[in-house]
């Protein structure tokens, strides 16, 4: 049977996604100094409300204020006041114009919070990120209690959300954040109920889906984000995934989007690692097409009826369809085309043959200083101020509904930078 991208998708809870294009989690850094979301958040996801996507993914939602993945995350980490459940509400309600779903993605930074934000973050086990620069701190090892506190508070932030008018959560369990450097044998190196065998290292992610569960009831969609693989040597593997998978199946989650990396081995992000990437099991055919996970997923649905999303490098029309159609993909994942392109999905479905790839046109080191890209370290600067370059385009969206695709990569960086600065010096007086 032939599936377009224009179907609807049918989930386990019994919602239905209008069609099978999301859009990807993207952190916007638009929520004031204390985590409020604001109405330049609100504003920006009404333009992607009206831009057709049957589903929009929330960036992150924290748990704890004191692990933020950047500047300018919405922060839950205790009941709502009447402030918070206000704006809450209205950046849902604006969300879901469109006849969209929405869903919070709710996240904890762990290790990966900046040392700005936090000098000694909370962990799995005191191993920190193998970074140079100091930009993050030395992590120190969660308590059982401390866990079993913040599985508490992931549950507190779904419901609250689903209160709000949300239509579902993801919990984000990739990435390097701190549910996912649980599952890492590299980063989890703990020796208690929480460490060790796979079975104790996605206790904590397992605990987190089923108190969600319990706090939301059965008819509320629950997505999980997993790291098909970390692509580190002695990181999470895929044959750990694949039976991660299969936990998450009978825990009764709804949809499950693959991913991979961590900030050491950025394989999503488009930046490079400061290490050899570890190969896994994967076709060649990956290397030569454009969706980073599609044979990661593939394999996946040859073991789990679990709807999938897959995010990472989509851009033709075609290839889309052929992850649908081949069953590696129930849902495809938009991100970076829908900072510039607001209307991708619509126009996707109207048929529209590929979306532009800005970031072939993005670099911070110049051409006539191109040698330096030979350098791990310039590759890896060179990457993330493309990926700054993406943020700008929120924020601009966020202030005047405008994208600006003509802004230098130099310019953005130092835009975010001084923004980051400004909501830091805020957080710290408030």
């Amino acid at each position: 049977m032939t599936i377009s991208l224009s179907d609807p998708l049918a989930l386990p809870c019994g919602a239905t996604l209008s069609n099978r294009i999301g859009k990807g989690a993207m952190t916007e850094g638009l929520a004031t100094p204390d985590g409020v979301p604001t109405k330049e958040l609100e504003r920006l996801y009404g333009i992607w409300s009206d831009g057709g996507a049957g589903m929009l993914l929330s960036g992150n939602i924290q748990v704890d204020r004191d692990h933020l993945e950047r500047p300018g995350n919405v922060v839950i980490d205790a009941p709502a006041n009447d402030e918070m459940m206000a704006a809450l509400t209205s950046w849902a309600s604006v969300a879901t114009r469109g006849g969209n779903h929405f869903w919070a993605q709710i996240s904890h930074a762990g290790r990966q919070t900046q040392s700005n934000v936090n000098k000694t973050p909370k962990a799995p086990s005191a191993v920190k990120l193998g970074l140079p620069g100091g930009q993050f701190g030395e992590p120190v090892a969660l308590t059982a209690s401390e866990i079993e506190e913040l599985v508490d508070r992931f549950a507190l932030a779904a419901k609250t959300c689903q209160a709000a008018g949300f239509t579902g959560a993801q919990i984000h369990s990739a990435h390097g954040y701190l549910l996912s450097s649980f599952l890492s044998p590299r980063a989890n190196q703990r020796t208690d109920e929480y460490g060790g065998s796979l079975e104790n290292r996605a206790r904590f992610l397992l605990a987190v889906v089923a108190k969600v569960r319990a706090a939301v009831g059965p008819d509320f969609p629950i997505s999980v984000k997993l790291n098909s693989a970390d692509f580190q040597k002695g990181g999470f593997a895929f044959e750990d995934s694949l039976q991660v998978v299969q936990w998450l199946e009978a825990t009764s989650v709804d949809l499950i989007e693959i991913s991979g990396g961590t900030y050491e081995q950025p394989a999503l992000m488009g930046a490079v690692g400061l290490e050899a990437k570890e190969e896994q099991n994967v076709a060649p055919s990956t290397k030569a097409r454009e969706a980073y996970f599609v044979d990661f997923a593939k394999a996946m649905q040859d073991s789990v009826s679990v709807p999938l999303m897959v995010t990472g490098g989509f851009r033709t029309r075609v290839a889309m369809e052929q992850a649908l159609e081949s069953g590696a993909a129930d849902l495809i994942g938009l991100g970076r085309p829908m900072c510039v392109m607001t209307d991708a999905p619509k126009q996707l479905m109207e048929g529209l043959e590929a979306l532009p790839r800005y970031e072939n046109e993005l670099q911070l080191v110049p051409d006539w200083l191109g040698f330096l890209r030979n350098f791990q370290m310039v590759k890896a600067i060179d990457g993330f101020a493309t990926i700054y370059w993406f943020y700008e385009q929120l924020e601009q969206l966020g202030k005047t509904g405008k994208t600006d695709p003509n802004l230098s990569v130099f310019k953005a960086f130092r835009a975010v930078d001084a923004r980051n600065k400004r909501i830091l010096a805020g957080r710290s007086s408030s």
